[in-house]
């Protein structure tokens, strides 16, 4: 278990570290869609090429960071029936989702679009719109992004089951400091002077 543990934490500094890399590509895409735009509206000049690569880049964003958003719990997921069972349950649910939806659906994409990425490659597959880009970077991403989703998927179960077994404190059992939204907000409360309530001070409006 110690070997597989270093593993894990090897996965999860690479998605972590790759997902703060793919922030940059946002502020990319931005630049990148606001010089199209003025191009456009100014010199009535514009680009297949820029306006393939805004795309590639927000894909990149989405397909890079699945890994990432799935290291910090930031994903989608429906807690209506979830969190009225035991934390127990709960892990016992995530290692099931992993290894019969999560890890199959992942790695199948993988393998289907790694020969899709290699046709590309060999044959410099170019955009059918005039003046567009060469398209093996961009199907380059998703065997990419579906990869660092497989890697982590086997790190969060290799977490989970570390956690039944006692190995791993339960990070969800752990007193959780306030969020980024929730610290901005108590922020910009304080600066125009409103106080927010505490819980003593909501139990004494009761």
């Amino acid at each position: 278990m110690p070997t597989l543990l270093k593993i894990s934490r090897a996965i999860d500094w690479l998605n972590n570290h790759v997902g703060k890399l793919a922030y940059w590509l946002i502020l990319v895409a931005v630049l990148v869609s606001a010089g199209n735009a003025i191009s456009r509206s100014l010199f009535d000049a514009s680009s297949n090429a820029w306006l393939e690569l805004q795309w590639v880049l927000v894909a990149g964003v989405f397909l890079l960071c699945g890994g990432y958003a799935l290291l910090h719990n930031a994903h989608v997921r429906i807690d209506v029936v979830y969190v009225r069972w035991s934390r127990r349950t709960q892990l016992w649910i995530d290692i099931f989702g992993t290894v019969f939806f999560l890890l199959p659906v992942s790695i199948l994409i993988l393998v289907l679009s790694w020969p899709v990425f290699l046709t590309a490659l060999h044959t410099l597959e170019t955009s059918s719109n005039s003046g567009g880009l060469i398209v093996w970077p961009a199907r380059l991403l998703m065997p990419a992004g579906f990869l660092l989703l497989s890697l982590q998927g086997i790190s969060e179960l290799i977490k989970r089951v570390a956690i039944l077994r006692g190995i791993l404190p339960d990070p969800a059992l752990q007193e959780e400091g306030k969020s980024d939204e929730e610290a901005l907000a108590d922020s910009i409360l304080a600066s125009r002077g409103v106080v927010k309530p505490g819980a003593a001070d909501c139990i004494t409006l009761k």
